[in-house]
Formats: C-alpha cells, structure tokens, sequence
C-alpha cells in the first residue's frame, strides 16, 4: 500500500470488538476473514483475545513475525506407501476435534512474503497443503499499513477482496471507557481527558523523525509506572523512555496541576459545605484529576456516599477561567454510578441524598 489509501471510514477498537462478536455470531460471517489495520497499541490483539473469551472458544495466536514460512506448511516426510512425499501440519493449527475457535493471523502485512503465501492460503481458501481448517473457525488477521510508521508489506487487491476490513482507530472515550475498567492511574486518564489529542501521537512522531513516541499501549505502561512504588527520578526515566521527552515533559507539567489542584484524601475527610468548597479545584486540570481520583478511591459505600457529595458541589466552583462544571459533574456521577453498579454499590447510591438531589435537577 502506498499514501493512505484507506477508503473505509475509521471505527473505535470498541466498535471493532462488537462486531467480531457478531461476526462470530454468523457461521456463513465465520468463514470469511476480517482484517484489522491500524496503528500500534491500539488495542487489536487484545480483542481478538476478549471475543475469543466472550464465546469461550480456543484462540490460535500466531504472532508472524516470529515463526518462519515452513513453520505453517509443517514437516515434509516420505509415504512409502504412497510413494509420494506429503506434508505433516504443524501441532498448533486447530484441529479436527476443535469444531470452533479464532486463528488470529497477528502482524500479518510486516511478515517475510514467502510466509504471507501461506498465511494468504489460510484466509482465501481456508487450508494450506494437506491441512484444512475446521468450518467453524474465524480467521481475523491484523497489521500495520505504511501509512502507520510500521514495516509494512503491500497487500493486492486480489487478497483484499476476500476479507472484511476494518479501519481501527485510537478513540479516547473508547480508550477512557477502558482505562475506567482495568483501574488506569487517575493522573492518566485526567491528562488524557484534557490533551485527547495526546493518546497517539504517531503522525508528529513520523514528522519528526522519532522513534518514541505515545500511543495507547504506551499510556497504560504509563499508568503501571505511576502505580508502580517508584522513586521520582526512575519513574520520570520510565516515562520519558515510553512516551517521548518532550511528551514526558509535558505531562509531567501537568501532574504537577493535578497534584496541586485536588487533595483527594483531604476531600474526602472534609465536612460538606464550604470546607469541601474550599478544596475544590479551580483549574481544567484539576477538576478532571478530581473526578478520576475520586473514582480510584471508591472501594466502599461510605467513600462512595461521600464522593458523591463532593461531586454535587462542583456547579458552586468560581475559577479565573470558566470551568465545564456541568460536563465534569456528569462525567463524575456517571463514571461513580458505573464502578457502583460493578461493585454491588448501586444500593448505596440510590440511598444517597446528595445523587437523588442531582437526579431531581437533571430531570428539570
């Protein structure tokens, strides 16, 4: 592939998952291969890995850069019988007794050509040699185009034509709703609320000839550093040598404001009222270090009831700048009603005066 030649319009990684998991759904869907572009760290393995899980069916994952073009034909050997020399299938195909699974096909457009033929035979006709694969299994293939700052070999029309295609891109809501999940550092979901722009910087990494730079995958290494019991200096070398020097500096810049602009702890110890007004943060920054450390603190009712009350007490924030109060107080009873629902809280927050008095205004 030359340029950008992606005419398909791009689609969110979770997006992208739903619909593996209908395509899955579908066996006539099934024996048609989907071919994941986009760029690194996005998130493309992981899910393949999560709809294999959902459907609790075996997961092939053939990383192709790793293994060698014989490695798929298998072993050659002589059939004296036959008096014909005939090919052994490798062991980690699926097999016969494997009705159905996802044989995911992993850096599919960076591997030696010569292995692509056999990865080719795969996903057009379904077998390769003697070795035919089970109708029930998905093939999904997944791999950078140039136009990604990856190596990348062209793909004909002829292969392309028998594949379904999705253009993944890095969405951050999609990667926030995520980092929410897994329990990211709340200093990297507030940045990354604040500088969106800032979750991959891949095309300013080309331009300037970088080889480090952010992407997805880099933000949650990120997030286990901050987690991580670390000194200073280490963890601003961890940093710096994953996301950039000059990405490193500025987030470094901005944990600053968040550390500054928000005492969770003190929040939370603090009397409803103007002790709570007075701690609350009056810069961008702040607010959104705010609403994800709060989150991060939930782990009882008790904590919960009381972020709740300092939630409903943003709208009173006076900043020098005009802040999204709403917007942030939204987000922030959201984010808490989601973890309380996971945890088995949602009791707890239906019996909070402070969220049925915020309920009462939104419906008005």
């Amino acid at each position: 592939m030359h340029g950008n030649p992606m005419n398909i319009p791009p689609v969110s990684i979770a997006a992208a998952k739903a619909a593996l998991v209908e395509q899955f759904g579908v066996p006539a869907l099934r024996r048609r291969a989907t071919m994941l572009w986009g760029p690194r760290g996005v998130g493309k393995s992981s899910i393949v890995r999560q709809v294999a899980a959902d459907f609790g069916v075996p997961l092939v994952d053939l990383r192709l850069t790793t293994i060698e073009p014989v490695d798929i034909r298998g072993a050659i050997y002589a059939d004296e019988q036959l008096e014909q020399t005939v090919w052994f299938p490798p062991e980690f195909l699926p097999r016969a007794d494997q009705p159905q699974g996802i044989l995911f096909l992993d850096e599919l457009t960076a591997a030696d050509q010569r292995l692509q033929i056999s990865a080719y035979s795969l996903i057009l006709d379904r077998r390769v040699g003697r070795y035919a694969l089970p109708d029930g299994w998905l093939v999904v293939a997944a791999g950078n185009a140039s136009f990604h700052g990856a190596v990348s070999h062209d793909m004909g029309t002829a292969l392309a034509d028998r594949m379904f295609h999705f253009n993944v891109q890095a969405v951050i809501d999609a990667f926030l709703e995520h980092a929410v999940r897994e329990g990211f550092a709340p200093e990297v979901m507030a940045y990354l609320k604040v500088r969106p722009d800032k979750l991959d910087d891949t095309q300013a990494q080309l331009a300037a000839d970088h080889l480090v730079g952010a992407s997805p995958r880099g933000w949650e290494d990120v997030s286990n550093v901050l987690k991580a019991a670390l000194s200073e200096e280490a963890r601003r070398v961890f940093v710096q040598g994953r996301i950039g020097a000059a990405n490193a500096a500025e987030f470094f810049g901005v944990l600053r404001e968040l550390q500054a602009g928000a005492d969770v702890l003190k929040l939370l110890a603090a009397k409803p009222g103007a002790d709570t007004l007075a701690l609350l943060p009056k810069t961008l920054d702040g607010l959104y270090g705010l609403v994800y450390g709060l989150l991060a603190a939930c782990t009882d009712a008790p904590t919960l009831l009381r972020a709740i009350e300092i939630v409903e007490q943003l709208p009173e924030v006076r900043g020098a700048v005009p802040l999204s109060l709403a917007e942030a107080q939204t987000l922030a009873m959201e984010l808490l009603l989601q973890k309380a629902l996971a945890s088995g809280l949602e009791a707890a927050v239906f019996d909070s005066a402070a969220y049925r008095r915020y309920a009462e205004r939104r419906r008005a």
